[in-house]
Parts: C-alpha cells; structure tokens; sequence
C-alpha cells in the first residue's frame, strides 16, 4: 500500500493534514499459580489521520483511522468524507506546527537485554520475592513494549521516538483456612532494577496480609494523614488542568498566574514543574500529538501560580509566545520533612484508595481509604473502612513534604505528601 500520505496530498479540498503512526512490538508472559499458561509475541500499526480544511474564515478538523486491510478506494473515501465533515466545523484559525524534523530514542537499558530473557528475569525476580505464610502470587502478567512512535503534517513536520516499557500485572494473595483476600499490583518501568522490583512485590504482600488483618478505627477523629505518590499525583493532576491553555481559554480555570495556592501557610511551598521526560516514566515523550516539541515549564513556584502550559491550538489563541506542547510528566521539589522526623509523628499513612476526590470549586479533597497505617505514637496496624474528607486551601496550606524523590507513573517527587487534620469517618 502506498504511504497514506500520497493520497491526501491528491485531495486538494482539504488545507492541512496531520498523520499519527504508533508501531507496538510485544512479548507477553502470562503465568497462573507461578507455572506459565501463555507466551505471545505481537507486532501491530495504527495510523490515525487528521484532515484540517480552512472554509469560511473558520478551520474544521475531522479525524479517521487506516487500516492495512484498506485499499486505494476506501482511503480516498475516508479523506473526502473526513473533509465534508470538516466544513462543519467552525473553530477559529490557528498555525499548526512547522518544518521540524527528528528522531530520536527515550532514555531505557530495557533495549540491551533479549525480550525472551527479560520477561523470563522478570518473572523469576517477582516468583522469587519472600511472600510469607498463606502469601502466593495468584497471576502474574509480564509486558515487555517496544514503541516507536511518529508523527507527521504538511507543514513540514516529521517527527519520531523509539521508547521501551514493561508492565507487570500481579495478584498478590493472602489465604487463611476461613477467606482469601487479593490486591491488583500494575507496576511500570523502563529500567530494570531488580531490587527495586523485589521491593515493590514485598511490600505488596506485606500489604495484602495488612488488608486482611485490618479492622476499621473508632471515628471520627481529626489526625495526620500521609499521602503515596498515586494520590500525590492525582491532587496535581487536578491543579495542572486548571492551568492548561485549554482551561484558561475556556475560562474553566479556578486559579490563574500569581495566585498563592498556599495563603497563609505554615508548610512547604510547593514547587512544579511540567516536563516532556522523567527518566524512568513511560509517560516521557519528546513530542506530543501535534508534533510539537516538548518544552518544560514550572507553573508553580513556592506555591504560586507562575505559568500556564498545553497544546498548540489554544496556546495559539491565548497568544503564548512559546508554546510548551502537551506535557505529560510532572515534577515536584524536595520538602524539609525527613523521614526519622515523619516516623515519630502519629498519623494515618494512607496505602490505596478507591480513588482521590479533590475539587477546587467546592474546596474539597478526600475519598474512601481501603487500607492504612494508623500510627498511634506507640505501635502501627492496619485499618480499612474509612473515608476521609477536609478543605483543599487547608490541606495544601499545612502542607508537609518528605526530603526524598521517587518516581511513580508521570511522577517525579517526594514520597510523601503530608496533610494536617483531616477528617477522618
């Protein structure tokens, strides 16, 4: 099949185009109560086209995917059809990215092993891990990616990205002769660390047997509450949307720049940083969608708001002088708090949740906590069965964070976020 790109620059309705390709090479373990049940190898595309056409003084876009399977006609369709329906769309004109070319491969040591024999180390360092009476690793699912992304317009842009990844899927177990109680481990990397690896699996089934043995505290009562980095990242996900280009454009933002997220507070200030890469983060990309180079922006320093950041066409309408793209990794200075400091405090050390609610309108963070270490001052236990609930202009003004980094998904920063009085129900 001729290059996708051959037939749309015969269709002379449309202005512009925009052709996305993502090739996903896999090696994929599959094991069942530590013995392996399934073994695959996958190779597949996807282009995803978007036709730009200019009418009326507007700009419409429309999207459609291609398929292999596609012959000459059925392409040529799919252009005409996407630019009939992008004449019914009526957004105001923007520049799309321009004359860029690069190629380039994401930090990772992930390349320099056998995909067989990672998958096979992999497994044998998780089978390996300590799991304890009554502990087993029920399933395990082992992913080994190998991505190259890229992305090309009529603008003369021409850009693509090789990035490795491993996602490891894993039921930890904890069994007595009267139940059985399991937790979903989802854990990514793209730099094997074997350590680390065994770290992760330990204390996941330190935690499952922590689940079982839990039992839900006398409430209510005001305590400390430790925040882990899948709800850190949750609570900036919510402050970083609110000022993206999108947002601000729209005039959905809460805060806008010179706003102190943390009046009157007596904690850490809070520094963030949007970045296009975070060494170890599958999230990392030198380019977004559009092509646009990545470019890092701190939008908020010692807890005020200094800069907005996003994607090309509303950064476009907002007149930024140097737009920053669609970052996706977010970074967050060191705090003063040390961890001998944090381990006399008596606290609640928040583990999972069913999932962070924060909200800027309403002032609210909190949500259900499935399981917990409750430290008293004295001893630790587990607990479960609770919620809690507290002001957001509140929390991040008593803000606490530890003095260490770690990354975890997009996140690059403390390991703890620390909140004071809390509601605890």
């Amino acid at each position: 099949m001729k290059d996708v790109k051959y037939y749309l620059d015969q269709n002379k309705e449309k202005t512009d185009y925009r052709i996305s390709e993502v090739r996903t090479e896999s090696r994929e373990l599959f094991f069942v109560h530590g013995k392996v049940e399934t073994s695959r190898a996958t190779d597949t595309k996807a282009t995803h086209v978007t036709v730009y056409c200019l009418h009326d003084g507007k700009l419409g876009d429309s999207d459609f995917d291609v398929y292999e399977s596609m012959d000459e006609n059925s392409i040529l369709d799919k252009i005409a059809k996407a630019v009939e329906r992008a004449k019914l769309v009526f957004n105001e004109p923007y520049e799309l990215p321009s004359d860029e070319t690069l190629d380039e491969k994401m930090p990772t040591d992930l390349d320099k092993y056998d995909p067989t024999d990672l998958a096979a180390q992999i497994a044998e360092t998780v089978f390996s891990c300590e799991t304890g009476e009554g502990g087993s690793i029920n399933a395990l699912e082992v992913f080994l990616y190998k991505d190259t992304r890229r992305v090309r317009n009529s603008r003369g842009i021409d850009k693509s990205e090789t990035s490795y990844r491993v996602m490891i899927e894993a039921i930890p177990t904890y069994t007595t002769e009267k139940e059985s109680v399991e937790l979903y481990e989802d854990y990514r990397f793209t730099f094997f660390d074997r350590e680390k690896l065994k770290k992760e699996i330990t204390e996941k089934m330190a935690q499952v047997k922590a689940r079982y043995e839990a039992q839900k505290p006398a409430t209510p009562m005001k305590t400390m509450v430790t925040l882990r980095a899948g709800e850190i990242r949750a609570l900036l996900s919510e402050l970083a949307s609110g000022l993206n280009y999108g947002s601000v454009y729209m005039r959905a933002n809460r805060f806008k720049v010179g706003d102190d997220l943390q009046e009157g507070g007596n904690g850490d200030r809070l520094n963030v940083t949007m970045k296009g890469i975070v060494e170890g983060s599958e999230d990392s990309s030198y380019f977004d969608a559009d092509g646009t180079t990545l470019r890092d922006r701190q939008i908020i320093k010692d807890g005020v708001v200094t800069s907005y950041f996003g994607a090309n066409r509303f950064g476009r309408y907002l007149g930024e002088k140097e737009i920053t793209g669609d970052l996706r990794c977010c970074e967050v200075g060191k705090g003063s708090l040390t961890k001998t400091e944090l381990e006399k405090t008596p606290r609640l050390d928040v583990v999972s949740m069913s999932g962070l609610q924060t909200d800027v309108y309403s002032d609210y963070i909190g949500g259900e906590i499935r399981l917990a270490y409750m430290f008293d001052g004295e001893k630790t236990f587990p607990v479960s069965g609770i919620t809690m609930s507290g002001r957001l202009s509140e929390a991040l003004a008593s803000l606490r964070l530890t003095d260490d980094s770690e990354v975890e998904g997009a996140y690059k920063g403390p390991s703890r976020f620390v909140i004071k009085n809390m509601n605890i129900l």
